[in-house]
């Protein structure tokens, strides 16, 4: 799968984006050709080679033509967007990534979308970051994006609305749920037009995946830090799962515990599925001064982490829960009905190509088998016998119940 991975060690803006683009061949002309699907009227888009100490990187910038247009109201851009000849997917994209900046701009001023009054959003440049980056992304055939943690920068920043701390209130609503952190560099290093870009593209953050680069780009920033104060896209083919879909990243909960009521196990494991937990599990495991202890793993959503963890603090005699996130690949499930002689079964498909795994669900199965007073294997038997006969539905069979 060919992956664009987006290294933000010095933030994001949408001129970075751009500029890491066109580093990677991506013609200055033929971006500009693509744009010109918007028709904004007249204005330059220019790149310049520039060093960022002593490493070689694009500048791309926007030079409106005199006089300047007054920022566009959300409507207007919104209008804009879908009366442009962009293809359905850039369109599609462009739409949601700027509905998610008007969302932010209205949470930021207590206001709705209809009262807002746009200032740098409502630029030209806003458009031609986004656009252009969601554009260049399609013209080099990228089918995702991963981001690293993105830094924000730290301090005070200036703009038309003040002296704002950073990140910017718009730029933190933009970034929620990415991974984001700060470090000992001044300013605002992830303005929101860049906050919106990589929210809006990357289906996961985190440290660099397994893949094979084909080619690396850089974008330069118009400020001079202690730091290159670049974006760095890397360029390759990661590996596709053989079968199942990215889900984008879990939160994973660990504790050992070597003091506890093994009684007790079982009800934690109950009140964890009851908050939301994706699964739990334990494992025995050998612990100091050669206790016999059971890791308690914990998979979870991550906005519920904070609340599983809670439990296994409160119920368990731990003191202390590691947490990390990782990513999945899980195959697409549904559901159908199966009837048998002892009544109906619900029966997990899980779909991989033409065949599908088939799984009974087994509280369906043992209810049945106690109220007819069979052996549960019975009715499981008979539930895939009745799979088989399902018309246009094939069954790997290593996945029966035999």
């Amino acid at each position: 799968m060919k992956t664009a991975y987006l290294d933000c060690f010095s933030g994001i803006s949408g001129n970075m984006v751009l500029g890491a683009l066109v580093d990677l061949g991506i013609d200055i002309d033929r971006l500009k050709s693509g744009l010109d699907a918007l028709d904004l009227g007249n204005y330059e888009l220019k790149a310049a080679r520039v060093k960022k100490q002593s490493i070689a990187a694009v500048y791309v910038y926007v030079v409106p033509h005199e006089p300047l247009p007054a920022p566009m109201r959300p409507d207007e851009i919104l209008d804009v967007i879908e009366g442009s000849r962009l293809s359905p997917t850039v369109r599609k994209k462009a739409r949601e990534v700027f509905q998610r900046m008007f969302e932010a701009e209205s949470r930021m001023h207590a206001t709705t979308m209809e009262e807002l009054h746009l200032h740098e959003i409502g630029e030209t440049d806003t458009l031609v970051d986004v656009v252009g980056s969601l554009l260049g992304l399609e013209m080099l055939g990228v089918e995702q994006v991963i981001s690293s943690p993105v830094n924000l920068g730290r301090g005070l920043v200036r703009c038309r609305h003040g002296l704002l701390p950073v990140p910017a209130p718009m730029t933190a609503e933009l970034v929620r749920g990415a991974q984001v952190y700060s470090d000992e560099v001044e300013g605002e290093l992830t303005t929101p037009t860049g906050a919106a870009i990589v929210t809006g593209t990357a289906r996961a953050f985190g440290p660099l995946p397994l893949m094979t680069v084909t080619d690396t780009g850089y974008g330069a920033g118009s400020r001079d830090l202690s730091r290159p104060n670049l974006l760095r896209i890397l360029l390759g083919e990661t590996p596709e799962a053989a079968i199942g879909d990215k889900t984008g990243p879990i939160t994973v909960l660990e504790t050992n515990i070597d003091d506890m009521n093994p009684q007790l196990y079982g009800h934690v494991m109950e009140r964890l599925f009851e908050a939301g937990a994706l699964d739990v599990y334990l494992t025995p495991v050998q612990m100091k001064k050669n206790r016999p202890g059971v890791l308690l793993t914990v998979l979870a959503e991550r906005d519920n982490a904070g609340r599983l963890a809670g439990i296994i603090l409160q119920e368990t005699t731990t003191l202390g829960v590691r947490v990390s996130s990782r990513d999945r690949f899980v195959l697409p499930r549904s559901f159908i009905n199966v009837d048998t002689p002892y009544g109906r079964v619900r029966v997990k498909l899980a779909g991989y190509g033409e065949a599908v795994k088939a799984m009974p669900e087994y509280d369906d199965c043992v209810k049945l088998a106690e109220a007819a007073g069979v052996p549960a294997r019975q009715v499981y038997l008979e539930v895939e016998s009745q799979i088989g006969r399902v018309e246009g539905l094939i069954v790997d069979r290593d996945s029966s119940t035999k």
